[in-house]
């Protein structure tokens, strides 16, 4: 597994990409937010999820964690557009019970869609050049 100490792997691609950045809170509470990491390793992680995932055209997705914040970073291609992509996921197999099924350790209604609960973020500064 990479770490801050070691690194992330990076998946490069050979165009540009959109990149989506979210946010999102947990329950203070130490024991669920093991619970969270735990049911989103390869091991508990739901197939259907993530072949959902890629079925709307999401090409990566990584989410980091710092005490009850999320932070969610999804790329893109460039011809993604976001509201459809997200009405489409929210009916693919298995969602919707996914979404139940996290939101005991996210602070949102219990029948949000992911769209509903990740709050979309703006980027306010980049340092490239």
């Amino acid at each position: 597994m990479n770490t801050k100490e070691t690194g992330y792997q990076v998946q490069e691609y050979n165009k540009p990409v959109k990149r989506y950045c979210q946010t999102l809170n947990l329950k203070d509470s130490p024991d669920l937010i093991k619970e969270y990491i735990k049911r989103h390793s390869e091991s508990q992680h739901w197939p259907e999820i993530n072949a959902g995932i890629r079925e709307v055209g999401i090409l990566e997705m990584e989410i980091y964690i710092l005490d009850t914040r999320l932070f969610m970073i999804i790329e893109t291609p460039l011809d993604f557009e976001w509201e459809p992509a997200m009405k489409k996921l929210a009916t693919l197999p298995r969602q919707a019970e996914w979404e139940e099924y996290m939101s005991i350790f996210q602070i949102c209604s219990p029948n949000a869609t992911c769209s509903k609960k990740w709050k979309l973020m703006d980027r306010m500064f980049h340092l490239y050049k």
